[in-house]
């Protein structure tokens, strides 16, 4: 432990943690993931960074770095290691509404960013359940997806620069606030989705949108996945590409929900197979001031799109949320999915994106495969529907638990099969290192194993995690 004694000159020796004062940093959310760190470091700015991956680079430590340990790959698992948090660098340091971008820390929470632009009829569109503590950095080491992806994209797509901190202490400066800028490689989306193993984000500059002056919000039941493929592309179509969200949720994922939370209040008066939560958002003030009748025009297409899908019965049911209050309640399912998914364990856990037209087919043969496979499991499954992203997740009950790496080749077949990803926005981690070895091109790791070697000849950053081992 007397090794730790740089960290703490660094850092202050309240910011330097072990023993029972890490227990907070030694597991993931979903907590299937636990490790017993040999410290938690804590700076407040990025020069701390810079001085403490120094220090670990001569004393030839391993770093793993973390913000809102939010993860469920097991990205931040750091047995032995130490741990880096951002949880201090977490100021707001600029919102430009003229420019539509916020500078900020890496340890901002992803909800004080929504709060804090709120005042400027603004938004940071990146949002998902566990907004309430997951941080910028996180978001962007992962490429997080969520909810909003089907208008705004990935948080990849929202970021226009970044600041990191390299293997070997040096800061690069890529905080740029350009829309173009074709000046080399793009460092930026390298650092993106690599999930600490290249380097530390520290700070980013993310583009703000403007915020929908109205929502109009509604649970709709249809009679398939590609019955749902089409009411997508006709709302689409007829409100001029408004849809902020179309998310899946299965009977079987709602039974669960109903059994976790039995206070949670019935959707349809009869049960429907395929129930889709859609929501569409306007910024054009004549579409969201109320008529003279009070009746606000964005609320009145919404209705007269939902009434002629369910006349062509292309729709069997739908609930227009009246309000603020029913708008929550209506996505309180679709955010509880985390909670209600990983409630059974042991679990596959399976973060699958799929071409648009191909979802049903590829939903339709998955469950039966796994069911042939096992059938006494249980499937659920929830979807970012509007982006072709599935979070298809199998109980499998202790007595398969020996199956799990069985039923991920299984659902990996599938996915290839159908010219999908195994890996869509929860990052590779730990959990998804054996579908890289089997699934991913060959030439493609080959040369991601090349820039690791040369960013990180040590591999002190995040060792293990995202690149599979060499055979």
């Amino acid at each position: 432990m007397s090794a730790l004694t740089e960290y703490q000159d660094a850092l202050g020796r309240e910011f330097v943690l072990t023993g029972d004062a890490v227990e907070k940093w030694s597991r993931d959310w979903s907590g299937i993931y636990q490790w017993t760190p040999l410290a938690v470091l804590r700076p407040a700015n990025t020069a701390e960074v810079s001085a403490v991956v120094k220090i670990a680079a001569k004393l030839g430590h391993v770093i793993v770095a973390v913000s809102g340990m939010t993860g469920m790959s097991g990205g931040a698992s750091a047995d032995g290691c130490v741990m880096v948090s951002l949880d201090r660098l977490n100021q707001i340091e600029d919102i430009r509404p003229e420019a539509r971008l916020a500078i900020v820390g890496a340890g901002v929470i992803l909800s004080n960013l929504h709060d804090a632009v709120d005042p400027h009829d603004l938004v940071f569109p990146l949002t998902f359940g566990a907004k309430g503590s997951a941080c910028i950095g996180g978001c962007l080491s992962t490429n997080a997806g969520g909810s909003n992806v089907v208008r705004y994209g990935n948080t990849r797509d929202l970021c226009l620069g970044l600041e990191a901190v390299m293997p070997d202490g040096s800061i690069l400066n890529a905080m740029t606030e350009l829309h173009k800028d074709n000046s080399g490689y793009n460092l930026k989306h390298l650092l993106i989705g690599a999930e600490g193993t290249l380097g530390i984000i520290t700070r980013a500059v993310v583009k703000l949108v403007p915020k929908p002056k109205a929502y109009a919000t509604a649970m709709v039941a249809v009679p398939s996945l590609s019955a749902a493929l089409t009411v997508l592309n006709r709302v689409q179509a007829e409100t001029g590409d408004k849809v902020e969200a179309f998310e899946f949720m299965p009977a079987e994922y709602l039974d669960k929900l109903n059994k976790l939370k039995p206070a949670t209040r019935r959707i349809f008066d009869i049960d429907h197979e395929v129930n889709i939560l859609l929501e569409i958002g306007s910024t054009i003030q004549a579409e969201c001031t109320p008529s003279d009748d009070g009746t606000i025009p964005l609320d009145a297409q919404f209705e007269t799109i939902l009434g002629e899908l369910l006349e062509e019965e292309i729709l069997l049911d739908a609930v227009i949320a009246k309000n603020e209050a029913e708008r929550r309640e209506i996505w309180e399912r679709r955010e509880a999915a985390a909670e209600v998914q990983l409630a059974t364990k042991p679990l596959v856990n399976n973060d699958i994106a799929l071409p648009l037209d191909k979802v049903a087919s590829f939903y339709d043969v998955v469950r039966g495969r796994v069911l042939a496979f096992l059938p006494d499991v249980s499937i659920s499954t929830v979807a970012h529907l509007g982006d072709g992203n599935l979070h298809l997740v199998v109980s499998l009950g202790e007595h398969n638990v020996d199956r799990k790496n069985d039923v991920m080749s299984l659902v990996e077949e599938v996915v290839l099969e159908y010219g999908g990803s195994f890996s869509a926005e929860h990052g590779i981690g730990l959990s998804k290192i054996p579908s890289m070895q089997r699934r991913k091109d060959p030439v493609a790791v080959a040369t991601m194993r090349a820039i690791k070697a040369a960013l990180d000849p040590n591999n002190m950053m995040n060792p293990g995690k995202v690149i599979p081992p060499l055979d």
